[in-house]
């Protein structure tokens, strides 16, 4: 098997966003620094003034106000942009510390002032819960960033979050939500090469990974499934020891085998609207062929 790249960026170009065709730019590009600028420049197009990020950088959140899953995304898109300090990074863990709950836990969601076009999920989340789901995704992120960016690595609200998530996960005593799972499992793969705590946290959730790596999205779309890859997408981490080589291998055939006849690959779950639905394709597109790439596909 083999992917086409070709047809993956005609692909974006046809119905990626500008965010998401300058990350596969820089993928699959000659390294210029040229590129890099203009992923960072891209991520600002979704900042706000008070630091945060929103306007539907979360394809299923639309509204313009800053949240904790805008945040996840831009952080994303700024570890992917390569090492080296952002400026707007600061700013975004400021407002991160501002927004995080007396237990030092993320809330799923703000409130939403305008729920158009919006997952209910995100217009209807409790402020003032905090959620593991959405805290070790943002912080999982936040840990990829801080590698390369001294500021962000020294930031009060870094040590406070990744506190939150031990603590949060160490507590875990039946099988999370999918998405619980998986985010936790990046969380601890981020900080496995600073924290030994969180060695010890994978060793504990492996009971939680089925052999094949492959978790059913309860309550999800029909055949919604999260898979290895998601949870385990760079060879050589620690994350990888809970898995074994062949289950990778068939991952890896898998997600080859998924990319569309135009180019893209499809997504599994349900999007809010017809922008959502492409905007998921165009993430996915870049982070499969990303995943691809660095696994030697």
């Amino acid at each position: 098997m083999s992917i086409d790249t070709g047809r993956a960026a005609s692909f974006l170009a046809a119905h990626g966003r500008v965010l998401d065709r300058r990350r596969f730019a820089l993928l699959t590009g000659e390294a210029d620094p040229g590129h890099r600028e203009a992923v960072l420049a891209a991520v600002e197009g979704y900042r706000n003034r008070d630091g945060g990020y929103g306007w539907g950088i979360e394809p299923d959140l639309r509204a313009p106000g800053s949240q904790p899953a805008g945040a996840l995304h831009a952080l994303e898109a700024i570890g992917d942009a390569g090492p080296g300090a952002a400026p707007a990074t600061a700013r975004l863990f400021d407002w991160l510390d501002a927004v995080t709950l007396p237990d030092g836990g993320l809330p799923f969601a703000l409130p939403v002032a305008n729920p158009v076009a919006c997952a209910p999920f995100w217009a209807e989340a409790d402020p003032e819960a905090s959620s593991l789901q959405i805290t070790a995704g943002v912080a999982a992120q936040a840990h990829r960033v801080a590698r390369s960016d001294d500021r962000a690595r020294e930031h009060p609200w870094l040590a406070r979050v990744t506190r939150y998530c031990f603590d949060a996960i160490g507590a875990m005593d039946e099988a999370p939500f999918a998405y619980v799972l998986s985010f936790a499992l990046r969380f601890l793969d981020a900080t496995a090469d600073t924290h030994p705590e969180a060695r010890e946290l994978l060793r504990d959730l492996r009971r939680y990974v089925p052999a094949d790596g492959a978790v059913p999205v309860v309550g999800g779309a029909a055949g919604e499934t999260l898979h290895l890859l998601d949870f385990a997408p760079e060879p050589g981490r620690p994350v990888r020891a809970l898995v074994g080589d062949d289950a990778v291998a068939r991952d890896l055939d898998r997600l080859e085998a998924g990319q569309q006849a135009d180019g893209g690959w499809a997504v599994d779950f349900t999007s809010y609207s017809e922008a959502a639905r492409l905007e998921w394709r165009g993430c996915v597109t870049v982070s499969a062929v990303a995943t691809l790439r660095a696994n030697g596909r």
